[in-house]
């Protein structure tokens, strides 16, 4: 026990710093937050998404909130045969829009909401620590499946704030697939 702690400490230190140019929503609502969200578009520099990025649909995340402030991710994502689930769940932080989970042997992920109008459009940072290449992600979440060239544009402007270039980027297709209670599950 007493060797994990300082190592989670440096954990969330290095994560802290990594993730601090990286802005999070001036005063962020978190009930106006709550909902189905599309998810756009994405940009990632992890070697397994730009593997993959080309054959990528539109998915679709729910998000909640528990009565503590932890912010659960229900996300349903088409995959070659079927629709794939996964839930997240990311602890508040001291600020917030800021969450922190953990993901894999003890790994830390830093998730953050840069930016959002609630009602259209939100664009989330994710970054990732693990032993092999740390991670940045950032995803174009919309109301409704389409999406505006001028939104495209924000989230194309702020890819340079996560260390992101337009290569590591994919506009997502439109899916039918993987609709709460439609489609293959």
């Amino acid at each position: 026990m007493t060797v994990v702690l300082p190592s989670l400490a440096l954990a969330l230190l290095y994560l802290l710093r990594a993730g601090a140019e990286v802005p999070v929503q001036p005063g962020f609502d978190a009930e106006k937050f709550t909902g189905t969200w599309h998810v756009a578009a994405i940009a990632s520099n992890c070697s397994i998404f730009l593997k993959m990025k080309d054959g990528m649909k539109s998915s679709i995340t729910t998000i909640s909130f528990t009565p503590e402030g932890d912010v659960v991710m229900k996300l349903l994502w088409p995959m070659e045969d079927k629709c794939q689930k996964f839930e997240l769940l990311f602890q508040q932080s001291s600020q917030a829009g800021h969450y922190m989970g953990m993901y894999g042997q003890g790994r830390m992920r830093d998730l953050r909401v840069m930016e959002t109008d609630y009602s259209g459009y939100a664009i989330v940072h994710e970054f990732k620590k693990s032993e092999k290449e740390p991670h940045s992600a950032m995803q174009l979440f919309t109301r409704e499946q389409d999406v505006s060239p001028q939104l495209l544009q924000k989230f194309k402007d702020l890819m340079p704030t996560a260390g992101l270039t337009k290569d590591m980027m994919v506009i997502l297709p439109k899916s039918g697939e993987c609709q709460e209670g439609v489609g293959r599950h």
